[in-house]
């Protein structure tokens, strides 16, 4: 595995403010994701991990500290962030499809907007990606004729769709219905195995023991443990985790 950094986060805060109250929802985080890696962030509700994914294409501005994405710092000019977001693909738990697009249309955006492709170029890569995640039979459907699962399926073609260094994976799962998860799951392992570098953020706990190499657990802000995927949930080091572990375990 190359060790270049793809991804770096030094002591970032993130604090919201409602009704003259300050929320602090990261606090001194610090990571480094290198090329390849897969990296699993998991927590309880409201323990920061959306947050911390989404500061890394600055769908969240940060409060302070530094986030790098292949070595460019977002706050540096308005190209660096056009930059890091050509650099980073996203997957959204709601899927976030133009409902007015077919399939194929959904995943030649890109390409054609943020590559310069032309048409036809953009059209035939969407076809070749939606033949990749198993529905070219559906390109030319809208999101209201497809199931959870098949737009999720369209969402992970149109994140790949600008060729991205970096996946960003926020609860992909999580609006699936049960027996649409494995199909998701199954698409993102196989991306993961083809080497692309991703964070997931996900409360599938076996989810996060298939795709990744690396885990982080968030508690309040804070990575509380962090370590060896198949090391952490075999022997968590902390009470915060093992706690946690039962709780889902026994939820699950």
């Amino acid at each position: 595995m190359s060790q270049e950094v793809v991804v770096s986060l030094k002591n970032v805060n993130k604090i919201f403010y409602s009704k003259n109250k300050e929320h602090h929802v990261l606090k001194g985080i610090n990571f480094e994701v290198k090329q390849g890696e897969v990296v699993a962030l998991i927590g309880p509700s409201g323990s920061g991990k959306s947050t911390c994914l989404r500061t890394i294409n600055a769908l969240e501005t940060i409060s302070s500290g530094n986030v790098e994405v292949c070595g460019i710092n977002y706050r540096d000019s308005k190209q660096s962030l056009h930059m890091i977001r050509r650099n980073t693909g996203m997957i959204f738990q709601r899927f976030e499809l133009f409902p007015h697009m077919s399939a194929l249309e959904n995943v030649a955006l890109g390409p054609n907007l943020v590559l310069g492709k032309s048409k036809d170029e953009s059209l035939q890569i969407a076809s070749d990606l939606l033949k990749r995640v198993g529905l070219s039979a559906h390109s030319e459907k809208f999101p209201r004729g497809l199931s959870g699962g098949q737009q999720q399926r369209v969402a992970i073609a149109r994140a790949l769709a600008i060729n991205p260094k970096v996946l960003l994976c926020d609860e992909p799962t999580s609006a699936l219905d049960p027996e649409l998860v494995d199909e998701v799951v199954d698409i993102l392992v196989d991306i993961a195995k083809g080497g692309m570098t991703m964070i997931v953020v996900t409360h599938e706990l076996y989810f996060a023991q298939k795709v990744s190499h690396r885990t982080m657990f968030l508690e309040s802000g804070l990575i509380v443990e962090q370590g060896d995927t198949k090391e952490m949930f075999a022997s968590p080091k902390t009470e915060r985790l093992q706690t946690f572990l039962k709780r889902i375990t026994h939820q699950s």
